[in-house]
């Protein structure tokens, strides 16, 4: 999946970022509680829960790694 393949070069480019990767059919309470509407959703947080990013669709590796910058 391309969205897999960006979050890992993502997380091997910035050490310390954590990647959780939720199953919303399987979990959709935190889905909607996050407002997940489509898939892939891609949320980027500070480590205080504050969201800094969010892609509906496949985020580019440069979104990424911005965003981590924000919530760094």
């Amino acid at each position: 999946m391309q969205t897999r393949a960006v979050l890992a070069e993502a997380a091997r480019l910035v050490p310390g970022i954590s990647v959780t990767e939720r199953d919303v059919a399987r979990a959709s309470t935190a889905a909607e509680e996050d407002r997940i509407q489509v898939t892939p959703t891609v949320i980027v947080s500070t480590a205080s829960g504050d969201e800094v990013f969010r892609a509906e669709g496949v985020p580019t590796l440069q979104q990424v790694l911005v965003a981590a910058a924000k919530a760094l």
